[in-house]
C-alpha cells in the first residue's frame, strides 16, 4: 500500500478519479467541478498548466463559444422560426414523425459539415422552434427528448462517417502516424453505416419515443411567412459562408472553430452584427464552456500523465483476448474502448487505443485495421453524458437535466450492446474482416 501512495501516478489518478465521479454522480454542478479540477490540478502540480488549461486552446471549446452566440443571433433574427415554420408543417403530425425527422436531420447534416458542435449550434435553435410551433414548451420531458435527439443523433450517428467527428479524426491521425495505415471514406462508411448508423438510428428513435413521450400538434397558423427580413437575409449569407467553409475545410485548411470564431466576432461587431452586449452576456452560457474546458483538460491530462497508458496496459493483462474465441475477443476490444472512455472521454480514447492496436491484434489473431475500428463502437456508445462533450452542449443549450441524458445514455448503451454488438461483430464477419 505505502509503494503505492508513493507511486508518481497516485495523486494524479486520485485527482481525475474524484473528478469523474463528481461528473458522474452531479453531486455538484458540472462547472464547479471543472473548476475544482484545474484548481487542485494546479495546487498539486499534475501537470504544466499548458495541459490542465489545454482544453481553453481546443478547437471544441470555441466550436461550443461560436455556437452559443450563433445561436443567440439564429433566434433573434427570426431565421430559426422562418426554418422551423417550413419544417413544422410537414413533421408534426406525429410524436414518432417528429422525433425520427429532428435524428435524421441531424445524421443527414454530418454528411456536409465535420464539426458536430456546429451541428449541434445551428439545429438547436431551430428544432427549439419547431417544437414550440407544435405546442411543445421548454423543460417537458417531450423537449428534452428533441434535445437529446440532436445530441445523440449529432454525436453518436456520425461516428459512421469518417471526418464527422473529433474521435473519427484522432483514430484517422493515430493510425497513420502509428502504422502508416490510412483510412478511407467509402471503406469506413460500408463497414460502420448499416449497424452503427440506420440501426443505431431506429433504436434511438424508439427509446427516446418511449422515454420521453410527446403529443404535438400541427401549427394552427397557417398565413404565409413574411418576406425576410434584410438582417435575416445578411445572416443567412453569412451562414452560407459558413458552412462552405465548413465544407471545404479539406481544400483551404481552416479548422471550422476558427471560422466559426470568425462568424462569432462579425455576429457581435456594432452596427454590422445582429446582438449587443447584453443579449451576448445572457445568451451565452459560460457554465458550459468552462465545463467543456474542464473535459477536454482532463482529458489532456490523463494523456500526457501517463495515466491511460497505465490504464490500457492494465486492462490488457486482465482481458480475455484469445485467438481461438473471436467473438469473446471482439467483446473484450469493446470492452477495453468503453474502460478508457470513464478515464479519457470519447475524444482522448482512440488516441491511446490505436497506439495499442498492435499488441491487442497480436493476442486475438484479428487483423490490425480491423483491431483499430473495433473501437468505434465503443467510443461512440457514452455510458454517462460526461464522456462525448458534443452530449453535453446540446444538453446545455436544451437545458436537460443530468438524470434525463444520463437515462438515456444508460438505455442506448444497454440496447447497443446487447442487441447492435453482436450484430456488429457479424456485419465484420460478413465483410471478412475478423
Amino acid at each position: 500500500m505505502s509503494l503505492w501512495l508513493t507511486h508518481p501516478l497516485f495523486i494524479p489518478s486520485l485527482v481525475v478519479g474524484i473528478t469523474i465521479l463528481l461528473w458522474a454522480t452531479s453531486l455538484l454542478p458540472e462547472f464547479i467541478t471543472a473548476l475544482l479540477f484545474f484548481a487542485v490540478a494546479m495546487v498539486a502540480k499534475i501537470a504544466p498548466p499548458d495541459v490542465i488549461f489545454g482544453g481553453f486552446a481546443s478547437s471544441a471549446f470555441w466550436l461550443v463559444f461560436s455556437g452559443f452566440v450563433l445561436g443567440i443571433a439564429i433566434r433573434k433574427t427570426g431565421l430559426a422560426d422562418r426554418a422551423a415554420r417550413a419544417l413544422s408543417s410537414r413533421l408534426t403530425d406525429s410524436w414518432p414523425l417528429m422525433v425520427a425527422s429532428v435524428v435524421l436531420l441531424s445524421y443527414a447534416l454530418a454528411f456536409v459539415m465535420p464539426s458536430n458542435m456546429g451541428r449541434i449550434a445551428l439545429l438547436m435553435p431551430i428544432v427549439a422552434a419547431m417544437a414550440k410551433r407544435a405546442g411543445i414548451n421548454d423543460g417537458t420531458r417531450a423537449w428534452y427528448g428533441l434535445a437529446l435527439a440532436v445530441g445523440f443523433g449529432t454525436f453518436q450517428l456520425s461516428a459512421t462517417i469518417l471526418p464527422a467527428n473529433v474521435p473519427n479524426l484522432v483514430m484517422s491521425g493515430a493510425a497513420e502516424g502509428s502504422y502508416g495505415i490510412h483510412l478511407n471514406y467509402l471503406p469506413y462508411l460500408l463497414l460502420h453505416t448499416p449497424v452503427l448508423g440506420w440501426l443505431k438510428g431506429a433504436v434511438l428513435i424508439v427509446l427516446i419515443c418511449w422515454l420521453f413521450p410527446g403529443k404535438p400538434h400541427a401549427p394552427r397558423d397557417l398565413t404565409p411567412s413574411e418576406p425576410m427580413s434584410g438582417d435575416e437575409k445578411r445572416l443567412a449569407w453569412m451562414l452560407a459562408v459558413v458552412l462552405l467553409l465548413w465544407v471545404s475545410e479539406s481544400w483551404h485548411g481552416i479548422g471550422p472553430a476558427w471560422t466559426g470564431l470568425a462568424a462569432a466576432v462579425i455576429t457581435l461587431l456594432p452596427r454590422v452584427g445582429f446582438i449587443n452586449g447584453d443579449e451576448f452576456s445572457t445568451g451565452v452560457n459560460i457554465r458550459t464552456c468552462i465545463y467543456v474546458a474542464g473535459i477536454l483538460g482532463l482529458a489532456i491530462t490523463v494523456t500526457q500523465t501517463g495515466i491511460g497508458s497505465a490504464v490500457g496496459e492494465a486492462l490488457l493483462q486482465v482481458m480475455p483476448l484469445d485467438a481461438e474465441k473471436p467473438f469473446t475477443s471482439f467483446l473484450a476490444l469493446t470492452g477495453i474502448t468503453t474502460a478508457l472512455n470513464f478515464i479519457m472521454t470519447a475524444n482522448g480514447v482512440p488516441a491511446l487505443y490505436t497506439t495499442l492496436a498492435q499488441s491487442f491484434s497480436d493476442a486475438t489473431g484479428f487483423p490490425l485495421l480491423s483491431v483499430i475500428m473495433i473501437q468505434v463502437l465503443g467510443y461512440s456508445t457514452p455510458l454517462l453524458p460526461y464522456q462525448a462533450s458534443p452530449i453535453v452542449v446540446a444538453m446545455a443549450l436544451g437545458k436537460v437535466p443530468a438524470r434525463a441524458g444520463m437515462l438515456l445514455c444508460i438505455a442506448l448503451a444497454a440496447a447497443t450492446y446487447l442487441i447492435l454488438l453482436p450484430l456488429d461483430y457479424a456485419w465484420f464477419t460478413v465483410l471478412g474482416k475478423l
